[in-house]
């Protein structure tokens, strides 16, 4: 008996963006009657709110506790024309009442005035030099107080949590500046323990990298198995009671997997189950451009430009800037997010900052033993060009992506004016801006080739 057909698939994002607008009035409107209540004649007998329908919930947020400290500067503005939108802080009711409704339409609105004048951006002084004709927006150097304590915990999590690396490679985990990675990446993020929620994760996909791909141990042969089995401390084992505490112990059996188990405790005791999952699944993507890459390598196999450009869309670093509303306190729905216009936006995203990763570490791969694929080595093999030709031919490729970035950010921006999506994009923005800063600014890694 043949099985009947099911309807096709419908997206819940007019009704989720319905619901979000019903939540968003709806607290406005409590916002007005808390204001009227703060400001109005001592309380009387309570009184009943007019009949209406209850709002739904707000999507749920990560709750990690804000440390007392100051407030990190204002972020610097992201590439993308997105338009703004206040994001209150979490504080106290009558912080919230004092500061006045915060819902759609009533920005304007101020109980009292700031009694503190804006905080003037730090000057800084930038290390190294932007590759001429590249095309970048200059950000503020990253917060130096933030930069100083994550650095000093993703060290501590590193040798005493995970024992990452050995005594002989602390220059180069120094050397590798990851608390000016993520501060730089994440302005919005609200404290050091949302910030450490990314920088656990950019050690531990480094660490896969290195030991299993490139020049710490890696090797492309048996790399399918090793992906494999460090996947599992990301996306976990279900299996037979018999086998479990086998896999378990796994676990434990080298860096790269201690890490990845570490780190994604720390994320999935923060994140949504959506985020958590998405994440999982950006990671898998990596892996298979882990695995193309290899099987090139195996065979000594320069590929076409367009098929190295499709491995760079799974080997690149959309794990790192999809996770930019957990580590900024928030969610952007599940909907939402895979929404094929919003994908577009994040594939993007992580080529375009790929590509500058191909662009700064040139030389670096070159002095490296063996062959290291970039995109200027492939379009020097592939379409006959001299090295500096095809180094300046990759800075055009970037740019035409930066551009398609920003072009189909801004027209996302334009059709979804929802607070979360306008966030999220000025968020992936932000990790774009800042992913050049430090590729830029890191001159214990890179240095550029002599062609200008």
């Amino acid at each position: 008996m043949p099985a009947p057909d099911l309807p096709p698939p419908q997206s819940s994002l007019p009704e989720a963006t319905a619901h979000f607008g019903a939540y968003a009035l709806a607290d406005a409107a409590a916002r007005a009657r808390d204001i009227k209540a703060a400001t109005s004649a001592p309380p009387g007998p309570a009184t009943s709110a007019p009949p209406g329908p209850t709002p739904p919930s707000p999507p749920r947020a990560p709750t990690l506790p804000v440390p007392a400290q100051a407030a990190p500067p204002p972020p610097a503005a992201p590439a993308t024309e997105v338009p703004a939108v206040e994001v209150p802080p979490a504080s106290t009711d009558l912080d919230r009442l004092l500061r006045g409704p915060s819902g759609l339409g009533t920005s304007g609105l101020r109980l009292t005035l700031r009694e503190e004048a804006p905080v003037p951006a730090r000057p800084s002084v930038v290390e190294g030099t932007p590759i001429p004709g590249l095309y970048h927006h200059p950000v503020a150097e990253p917060d130096p107080v933030r930069v100083e304590e994550v650095s000093r915990r993703i060290k501590s999590w590193a040798l005493d949590e995970v024992s990452l690396y050995p005594d002989d490679w602390e220059e180069e985990f120094d050397g590798f500046s990851v608390g000016r990675y993520m501060v730089g990446c994440h302005p919005d993020a609200p404290s050091v323990d949302h910030l450490m929620l990314a920088t656990r994760l950019m050690v531990a996909e480094n660490a896969v990298d290195d030991c299993y791909c490139e020049d710490h141990g890696g090797s492309p042969i048996g790399l399918g198995e090793r992906l494999l089995l460090a996947h599992t401390a990301l996306d976990p084992l279900h299996t037979t009671g018999e086998y479990q505490p086998q896999w378990a112990e796994s676990l434990h059996s080298d860096a790269p997997r201690r890490a990845y188990r570490s780190a994604m405790e720390y994320f999935a005791g923060a994140a949504s189950a959506s985020q958590a999952d998405r994440f999982r699944h950006d990671m898998a993507r990596l892996h298979m451009g882990y695995l193309a890459e290899a099987a090139w390598a195996q065979q000594d196999h320069v590929p076409e430009v367009w098929e190295y450009l499709a491995m760079r869309q799974f080997n690149n670093f959309r794990p790192c800037p999809t996770i930019t509303d957990t580590v900024g306190g928030y969610e952007l729905p599940a909907d939402l997010h895979a929404q094929a216009a919003m994908q577009k936006v994040i594939a993007l995203a992580g080529n375009a900052t790929t590509i500058v990763n191909d662009l700064y570490s040139y030389t670096k791969e070159l002095d490296a033993p063996g062959r290291h694929l970039n995109l200027p080595v492939v379009i020097a093999e592939r379409e006959g060009r001299s090295d500096r030709e095809a180094y300046l031919k990759s800075v055009e490729v970037h740019n035409d992506l930066m551009h398609d970035f920003e072009t189909a950010a801004a027209a996302l921006a334009a059709d979804c004016p929802l607070p979360n999506v306008q966030r999220f994009l000025r968020g992936v923005a932000a990790w774009v801006d800042g992913n050049h800063h430090w590729h830029q600014t890191n001159t214990y890694r890179y240095s550029l080739p002599d062609f200008w």
